[in-house]
């Protein structure tokens, strides 16, 4: 991992975010850039006026002094930081600065069952990670030791998972993974979800050496299920893999990915399929 994208809003959540990959940054030898989009429509950025023009200068100088003040942080020592201003408020924007500079990870602060906080409300999570092809990590409280120990990876054990799969497995050691079967259509029986799992731990792994880091369960949503899912067994974290734009893959649609971040107390990590 060489680098880490943390959109900010200088809020509480945003230093939460921040602190979460500066930890990441220091254990990857990363770098991290910082990203602030300025409220700003397009109408005034392509407007030509003196007037307009001192207003950019005037919001753009307010950006870089509290960027200096919300960077003067302790955590951030040693670090190299490269903080970024957009212009105007489009979420897909944070995809376009991960591809630009090559970016491996996305780290953002959540509320948790509000929503993100000030400029990330709403489903402004879920267009980030719709347009996101790099992993989406949400954070929702200050990091402690951010060992992530336990990842609770939540699967159909279809074939198009496959690569989210093993995404998730370079980054994390121990990793459990989880599938809900809810009622009605999409329901299988016991014995099509081992049939399921063997194929995909076989196409995935070569093997079936990780039979007993499979737990299904049954639930009345899959929101539920996750959530209930990933506290018995103790997990540090939630992995979601997603279609982004399409939705999410087979029994993940909707606004499931969405749910699972904002409700969620642990962080949760999205891998686009």
């Amino acid at each position: 991992m060489n680098k880490i994208i943390v959109p900010i809003d200088f809020s509480e959540y945003s230093e939460f975010a921040l602190e979460t990959a500066a930890i990441l940054a220091k254990r990857n030898h990363a770098e991290l850039l910082v990203l602030h989009m300025l409220e700003i429509d397009k109408g005034r950025v392509t407007d030509s006026s003196n007037a307009h023009h001192e207003k950019m200068v005037f919001f753009l100088k307010l950006a870089e002094r509290k960027f200096d003040e919300f960077l003067a942080k302790d955590f951030l020592e040693g670090l190299n930081v490269t903080p970024i201003v957009k212009h105007f408020k489009v979420f897909s924007e944070v995809a376009e600065v991960a591809k630009e500079h090559n970016a491996d990870m996305i780290v953002m602060g959540s509320h948790g069952s509000s929503g993100l906080s000030e400029i990330f409300v709403g489903s402004n999570t879920e267009k980030v990670v719709r347009y996101s092809k790099i992993p989406v990590l949400i954070v929702k409280q200050k990091p402690s030791k951010l060992n992530f120990e336990t990842v609770a990876f939540t699967c159909d054990f279809s074939t198009e998972m496959v690569t989210s799969y093993l995404k998730a497995r370079q980054l994390f050691e121990n990793i459990k993974l989880i599938h809900v079967n809810v009622p009605g259509e999409g329901f299988r029986s016991s014995s099509e979800i081992e049939i399921a799992i063997a194929n995909f731990l076989q196409k995935a792994d070569g093997n079936l050496d990780r039979l007993n880091d499979v737990h299904f369960t049954s639930d009345y949503t899959i929101e539920k299920g996750i959530l209930n899912a990933s506290n018995l067994i103790g997990a540090d974290l939630i992995a979601v893999p997603t279609h982004g734009r399409k939705g999410l893959a087979h029994f993940f649609s909707g606004s499931i990915s969405e749910d699972v971040a904002n409700h969620a107390t642990l962080p949760v990590m999205t891998f686009k399929i």
